[in-house]
Formats: C-alpha cells, structure tokens, sequence
C-alpha cells in the first residue's frame, strides 16, 4: 500500500458554520475563478471568463446575448441563477467528501442533507486539533486559510457585486 502525499487547506466555513477541506493544489485557481466572475462588469466580460476548474454559470451554453443578456448589459453576479441558487460555487463543505479518508469522515464529520444543494459534510470546529493532527499523521500537508475556505464557498460573492 503506497501513501499518496495530498496537500489540503481547510477553514471555517461561515456559511456552514463548520470546518471544511478543499484540495490545496487547485483551492487558488479555483478562488481565482470565482473572483474573476464575481469582478466582471458586462455580460460580454462574464462569458470569456477561462474556467478551468469550475463551470462559467453565466458562459454562453446558459446565458445567450439573444436572450436578453448582450454583452454590453451590466453584469452582476448575484442575479446569475446557478448563484442565486446556491448551485454556484459549489458548496466548499461538500468537497470532505472527497479530500478525506472515510473512516475520517465518519469519526469527525456529520452528513447533513439541503434540500437543493445536496449533501455536505459538517465537521465541528472542536475536533479540528484531532483531525488535523490524524491527517499529519497520515502524510497529508494541511494548512489552515479560512479566506480561501469561503472565497470557494462564493461567501463574499453578494457583497463583491453591485
């Protein structure tokens, strides 16, 4: 059984309340993404925004010029629908799931179900010196940034708009 050695970056999520991880080596690319959207002015900006991570919500295969959004209209991001939703950025709670061992999981995480947005794993703030300290353990890097944690979560994203 080889170890893989994973880089995780983890925080409090304050729309959850709670901890979540994220993979390390995309976690910056991805807040990037999110920002680079949240900071365009038109339509027009909004759909050539480079995804390489995410999917572009307000990208041409959702929102057409044709379709009441030119690319000349003022762009907003909290009136995208997948944001408006929740749908969009992904939850960063939901991303345990795949950054952390199981049995992981099972001892410090709580599956908690939405109703439109899917699962999420809740990890109490409490336990994180325990967790932390098990990844280590294991070889996993992990590094606490709680602003990241919520620039994937899109946490500011109402606040960056308009």
């Amino acid at each position: 059984m080889t170890t893989q050695h994973q880089h995780l970056v983890y925080g409090h999520s304050t729309a959850h309340g709670c901890l979540a991880f994220a993979d390390a080596g995309t976690a910056t690319e991805e807040a990037a993404e999110i920002q680079a959207l949240a900071a365009a002015r038109t339509w027009g900006e909004a759909r050539q925004v480079r995804m390489t991570h995410l999917s572009n919500p307000a990208g041409p295969e959702y929102h057409e010029p044709q379709d009441g959004y030119a690319d000349d209209k003022p762009f907003n991001i909290t009136e995208v629908a997948a944001v408006e939703d929740g749908d969009w950025p992904p939850m960063v709670t939901e991303r345990a799931f795949a950054v952390l061992p199981q049995d992981l999981q099972d001892r410090y995480g709580k599956r908690q179900v939405t109703v439109h947005n899917g699962d999420y794993l809740e990890i109490a703030v409490a336990g994180e010196g325990e967790l932390v300290a098990e990844l280590r353990q294991r070889g996993y890097e992990v590094t606490r940034d709680d602003a990241l944690i919520n620039q994937l979560d899109g946490f500011s994203l109402g606040s960056l708009a308009g």
